[in-house]
């Protein structure tokens, strides 16, 4: 659409008249005066896409940020960039912070861990072998008794009768045998004078052992009758605690009944039953001909020693369902400490085996094997490859790969690199020592040669092996780097059979006995491990409610996820 503007044009156009304008068109292009300029919407947009590219770059940064501070210790971001425990960002010399431990010349025990039940040794039930009425209960539920005491009677009436026919029958019959033999004297003197015939002697001889057979047979029931008289006092069969009745007093009871009166059990000495697997079993009789092997048992929760004993015997077959063998210890149990099908941790100790140690936490293991990070006098790590042996939770022999006098890394293993430089810093942490260091409570499992009944120390103290924990120190610095999870599993209450094995072979503390664990301490949330934290709310529940047997297979199972995250990333 166009418009024309006309203006009224002159006649005629001197010349010192103003020009017309001739008539120009108006098209769409031309910018009227109320619309504004089509260019000045996008110069508005470029601030907006800014303000987005920024807020995706602070996401982005945010994350990178949480992993790397997920991946990096407590003790590093306490510490600051430069500082002992600067970690990624910085340090003195620039390398990771780690844990040190000095390699040892020492012992390790080889030890059978399993879960037993205490046994009796005897078991007797107290079941009525005549019937009657129950007349006396002599005993008190839960009394200790001794062997021959009166615990119960019967009413012995109709007992006392019968002993006393048999009595008479046998009187009787004793008389008639009496008269017989005079007349056979009788007889035979006769004969000798030819008075009387020969078969009447032998008649009268016949009658006399008769009359003699059933005599004996009188006296056989009169003593049958004496013994059921005695059966209505039961008497206790051994020496033991009797539990409680199953009878009151006023009710009939009847011969060889199935639940009996009550049950007395041994108390002192007494057994516990534990399987052993099939493939030691050859350890195990190679061993007992050396002679007795020390045996120890523990409470359900591993805090508590019950007892010291001796290994018995395995049984004559293997279990096909299970594959392991039963085996019996035998236990002094005066102080009671051990109750019938009381549930317990057994520990078998075979002998011992000198070597090499390092703490569990310096081993590692990659596509090609275990190996370790050995430190020289440069602070350089070097990747080392290892043939481990025996384990315990907290040491293991090393057979082939480092030699005693060696520094091993410990914590921080996850951030070393085969080459790389590695710093330490001034001080012992917490829970560690150095060389004069304090140590951390006494856990099973160690290898301190001798420690008979006592809880043999941590990798920190043990004469096995002194690992020399040269982890930074300070303000901030007791967390200078992080532990691996492998380390905490004994505080979470692992069983060592499922953390310490060799091709079998179970691994545990050394001495005369083992040594006490710890309990838990998961119950006490003070007491809890600095990576617990990390685990989200899900897997903390999850593990709470774990048995403390069962939690080191699941945790290793997360440390094998996260490792091959890492790897994959």
């Amino acid at each position: 659409m166009r418009i024309v503007t006309l203006r009224p044009a002159s006649p005629c156009v001197g010349p010192g008249a103003t020009p017309v304008a001739k008539p120009q068109p108006m098209s769409d292009s031309t910018p009227g005066p109320a619309l504004p300029e089509p260019s000045a919407a996008p110069r508005r947009r470029w601030p907006a896409w800014l303000l987005t590219l920024l807020f995706i770059g602070g996401l982005v940064g945010g994350a990178w940020y949480l992993v790397q501070r997920a991946k990096t210790p407590v003790g590093a971001a306490a510490g600051g960039p430069g500082g002992p425990g600067g970690g990624r960002f910085g340090g003195a010399g620039g390398g990771v912070t780690v844990g040190l431990a000095r390699v040892q010349q020492g012992q390790l025990p080889v030890l059978i861990d399993a879960l037993g039940t205490v046994t009796p040794a005897v078991t007797a039930t107290l079941v009525p072998q005549v019937g009657g009425v129950l007349t006396e209960l002599l005993f008190t539920e839960g009394q200790a008794v001794k062997k021959g005491q009166v615990l119960a009677r019967i009413d012995p009436r109709s007992y006392e009768q019968a002993l006393n026919q048999a009595k008479g029958q046998r009187a009787k019959d004793e008389a008639q045998l009496a008269v017989a033999r005079v007349t056979l004297q009788r007889y035979q003197t006769l004969w000798k004078q030819d008075s009387i015939a020969r078969q009447d002697v032998d008649t009268q001889a016949a009658l006399v052992k008769q009359l003699e057979g059933t005599l004996e047979a009188d006296r056989a029931a009169e003593r049958n009758a004496q013994i059921n008289l005695g059966y209505t006092t039961i008497r206790s069969p051994i020496d033991g605690r009797i539990g409680l009745r199953a009878v009151d007093p006023g009710n009939l009871v009847t011969a060889n009944s199935a639940t009996g009166i009550a049950t007395v059990t041994q108390m002192d000495p007494i057994d516990v039953v534990f399987a052993v697997p099939q493939d030691r079993v050859p350890d195990v009789l190679a061993a007992q001909k050396g002679g007795k092997l020390p045996v120890a048992v523990w409470n359900r929760e591993r805090s508590q020693q019950l007892g010291e004993g001796s290994f018995l015997t395995l049984d004559n077959q293997i279990n096909t369902a299970t594959g392991t063998v039963r085996a019996k210890a035998r236990f002094a149990n005066g102080e009671g400490r051990l109750f019938p099908n009381q549930f317990v941790n057994v520990r078998l100790q075979l002998g011992t085996a000198s070597g090499v140690l390092v703490p569990v936490t310096a081993v590692r293991t990659g596509p090609q094997g275990d190996y370790v990070y050995v430190v020289d006098d440069e602070r350089v790590a070097h990747m080392r490859p290892v043939t481990r042996g025996l384990a315990t939770v907290e040491q293991v022999l090393i057979e082939k790969g480092v030699q005693a006098g060696e520094r091993v890394v410990t914590e921080g293993g996850d951030r070393v690199k085969d080459g790389g430089k590695v710093q330490t810093g001034g001080g012992p942490r917490g829970g560690a020592s150095g060389p004069a260091g304090a140590s951390s409570p006494p856990r099973g499992g160690a290898s301190a040669p001798g420690a008979a009944a006592v809880p043999a120390p941590t990798p920190a103290t043990a004469p096995g092996s002194v690992p020399v924990r040269e982890a930074a120190s300070g303000s901030g610095a007791g967390a200078g780097s992080r532990a691996e999870d492998q380390q905490k599993l004994p505080d979470v209450g692992v069983n060592k059979q499922d953390v310490a094995t060799n091709s079998g072979v179970t691994a545990g503390a050394s001495g005369a006995a083992a040594s006490a664990p710890r309990a838990d301490p998961l119950a006490d949330p003070a007491s809890r491990p600095v990576w617990w934290d990390r685990l989200p709310p899900e897997v903390q529940q999850k593990v709470l409610a774990m048995p403390p047997e069962e939690r080191g297979a699941y945790l290793r199972e997360l440390r094998e996820r996260r490792r091959a995250r890492e790897a994959g990333q």
